[in-house]
């Protein structure tokens, strides 16, 4: 008769562990809408998952900046209010700063050169990010950044002086640019931009033109940069402890699903971008640098990598990145 509690207790501490499993959630916040791009293929991801586990994990996206902006987010990853988060080279560098410089200005402007340069970081980067208690997936990218203004084309840093450029709060290298450049940007958070532009408040934004129409920030310019200024990057970061305490073989499924929505973001985000500038060069004056402009755009993105190197970021690594754009 005294093995009957026992027995029973082996079982309910089974069934307890499968229902743990089962209900297993893990919370994901991110800045894209959930009819975005990103969010369309983040929804499939989570539909993968939950049923090539069988309900074993779920991935729960709180999406269009419901839980803050990047600092924020990662705050909030720091202590565990939730497990990941998408974010973007802000974010990144708020974890661990050599990430950022993927975004040092003038450098990258192709996909090809982005693509190499990532490459070359990532395992060092992943490992930075490990130290740090984080998972960082692949580094995908956001499009390519173009300045669009209204009322004015922008072909020089003269041309900004009067203007209202938009710069993120809390960064670190656009406090350089704008030093460099004479300017006084308007810096608040992403969320807060659409009703900066409906106000009046900007006139001038730098940004990938998929974002610029998926965001609805387009409506409010009127010109439109053929030049890119460079390249939006972007990864999710998980809580690595949060993940270690997921059974594995869920973990892997997590993981395979997650690198072929990856794989397929970057394609369908890149040609998205290019189709987003299609539209816009139709209804904007397009505005195309001449040599002698790009040159002088080029030298003072040249003296903001320079000053960024006196502490921001080491000299070895902006002469490296400098190295892998040029080659």
């Amino acid at each position: 008769m005294r093995r009957a509690p026992l027995c029973l207790a082996v079982v309910l501490s089974l069934l307890l562990s499968d229902v743990a499993h089962a209900d297993d959630e893990l919370k994901i916040a991110t800045l894209a809408p959930k009819s975005s791009a990103w969010g369309k293929v983040f929804s499939a991801w989570s539909k993968a998952v939950d049923k090539k586990t069988k309900g074993k994990l779920k991935l729960k996206f709180y999406w269009n900046g419901a839980q803050g902006t990047d600092a924020t987010l990662v705050g909030k990853l720091r202590s565990g209010q939730i497990d990941g988060a998408t974010l973007g080279a802000e974010g990144l560098g708020e974890i661990h700063r050599p990430a950022l410089a993927l975004q040092l200005p003038g450098l990258f402007r192709t996909w090809k050169g982005i693509d190499e340069a990532t490459a070359a970081l990532y395992p060092e980067l992943a490992k930075g990010f490990e130290k740090e208690g984080f998972y960082l997936s692949s580094i995908g990218d956001l499009g390519r950044a173009r300045t669009m203004s209204k009322g004015r084309a922008i072909r020089s840093p003269t041309d900004l002086r009067g203007m209202k450029p938009f710069a993120p709060r809390g960064g670190v290298i656009a406090p350089v640019i704008a030093s460099v450049l004479g300017l006084t940007p308007v810096r608040i958070g992403v969320p807060e931009l659409l009703p900066a532009l409906s106000a009046g408040r900007v006139n001038v934004v730098t940004a990938p033109a998929i974002a610029a129409e998926q965001l609805q920030w387009s409506p409010h310019f009127d010109h439109i940069g053929a030049d890119v200024a460079g390249i939006g990057i972007g990864a999710m970061v998980l809580n690595a402890q949060r993940l270690e305490r997921i059974p594995g073989d869920v973990i892997e499924v997590m993981r395979k699903t997650g690198k072929k929505a990856g794989a397929l973001l970057r394609k369908r985000v890149r040609k998205m971008d290019d189709d987003a500038y299609a539209r816009l060069s139709k209804r904007m004056t397009v505005v195309k640098l001449s040599d002698a402009e790009r040159k002088v755009w080029d030298e003072a993105f040249a003296d903001v990598r320079r000053r960024l190197a006196q502490g921001t970021f080491t000299p070895a690594l902006v002469s490296r990145l400098e190295k892998l754009a040029s080659d």
